[in-house]
């Protein structure tokens, strides 16, 4: 690394995103962590991350397909409510109008369990799915694009706004990570180029 110039960017700020203290129901593993699916609409996954502005806090909700690890789904947001995990899920049916069986897969988050967002999840036919407490390792394939973009733009520049931030990561998304972005299990293809091969 250092005879390339490569050095390793750090997070310096911090924030809880998951709120699993509440009364909602909770689903079980059903990915169990196999993230591998034969084709597009078989397992979905979404979380919740967070970059650091001048302003405060800006909340980022993703949706991936696990068949190309494609971002299917995104929404940002001031406050980390429900609504920002709705909104996620929302683009990503619109995009798909994926069939009935499709896991879905997040943390236990008051997000994810609220009756809202729930009640989107069953009237589209999806198998819910959580991951075990506290368990990042059950949701690795998220958690793997959350490292990416925080290493590759979030935590590489100082961000004077929110929507400063909401138009790098809305470019990175859609301009780059992915049409262009290669990865090692999809045959070192993009998100899209993966997809069209398959199809």
């Amino acid at each position: 690394m250092r005879e390339n110039g490569i050095r390793v960017e750090r997070s310096k700020k911090y924030k809880v995103t998951t709120d699993s203290n509440h009364a909602f129901n909770i689903a079980q593993n059903l990915l169990n962590r196999n993230f591998a699916a034969d084709k597009p609409n078989q397992k979905w996954a979404g979380n919740i991350s967070y970059a650091w502005t001048h302003e405060g806090w800006l909340y980022l909700a993703v949706i991936l397909d696990l068949h190309s690890r494609r971002v299917i789904g995104w929404a940002v947001s001031n406050r980390l409510k429900r609504d920002l995990a709705v909104r996620a899920l929302d683009m990503a049916i619109a995009l798909r109008q994926p069939p009935k069986g499709c896991i879905h897969h997040t943390d236990r988050g008051s997000q994810y369990c609220s009756h809202d967002y729930q009640k989107i999840l069953r009237q589209h036919g999806f198998e819910v799915s959580m991951s075990g407490t506290g368990n990042c390792y059950d949701n690795a394939a998220v958690e793997t694009f959350f490292k990416t973009i925080e290493a590759e733009l979030i935590w590489r520049r100082s961000w004077k706004t929110r929507r400063e931030a909401e138009v790098a990561i809305c470019r990175y998304i859609n301009g780059f990570y992915n049409p262009r972005r290669r990865h090692s299990p999809l045959g070192w293809k993009s998100p899209l180029a993966f997809e069209r091969k398959v199809a």
